[in-house]
């Protein structure tokens, strides 16, 4: 693979990766409630999900969401359900913004948090329709082409990982200036309604 193709490549990811989403909404979340170095664990979760979906995309089976119209309508009902429901749990249990003790340690859960982070992003059709279309464009035929998908597939993870990693420092900088006007009760309702937001965005949506 040419470097430049990997530049550019680079910079299509990190945009991809920095527009927020429901991945983005989960560990800005569980940063708030756990701390950055436990949201790392949803983020760590989401990022396996890239990487099945990106083994699936080298596989071809991802280009049967892209031709099949049920395919595409299970995969994004289900992404739909899911962030309803995270929704509604965040909004009925609210956010912890206090800093972790004994109550807050019962409630956390390390394969809880990597399974949402995992099944947000397995259940994101455009994730899976972005890593279907976007690597055929910088894959060089003449080259092995197991080393060229290699290297999109941890470039993809690790940016998609760096720029969770900022979302949540980012969080824990907004908690500590606003700690005392913001109520953890108030927060849980706005990421809720995002989530639930962005459930019936997915729900409704007809573009493929």
């Amino acid at each position: 693979m040419h470097f430049e193709n990997w530049l550019a490549f680079c910079s299509i990811a990190f945009v991809a990766a920095a527009i927020p989403g429901p991945a983005i909404l989960l560990v800005s979340t569980h940063s708030l409630q756990f701390g950055t170095l436990r949201s790392l664990i949803a983020a760590a979760g989401n990022v396996t999900g890239l990487f099945i979906m990106s083994a699936c995309s080298i596989l071809g089976l991802s280009a049967l969401v892209m031709i099949s119209s049920t395919a595409f309508t299970v995969i994004k009902i289900l992404g739909a359900l899911y962030l309803l429901y995270m929704g509604i749990k965040i909004w009925r249990s609210g956010v912890q913004l206090n800093t972790i003790n004994s109550k807050c340690e019962a409630k956390f859960n390390a394969w809880s948090l990597y399974s949402q982070g995992l099944l947000i992003s397995l259940t994101n059709p455009k994730a899976i329709i972005f890593t279907s279309a976007l690597f055929p464009q910088f894959i060089v035929v003449s080259e092995p082409l197991l080393t060229q998908f290699l290297i999109l597939v941890v470039t993809l993870m690790m940016c998609s990982f760096l720029c969770l990693l900022s979302y949540s420092l980012l969080s824990q900088k907004l908690k500590a200036g606003t700690k005392q006007y913001v109520s953890g009760s108030a927060l849980g309702k706005v990421f809720g309604t995002m989530f639930v937001s962005a459930g019936g965005v997915l729900a409704i949506s007809t573009q493929r």
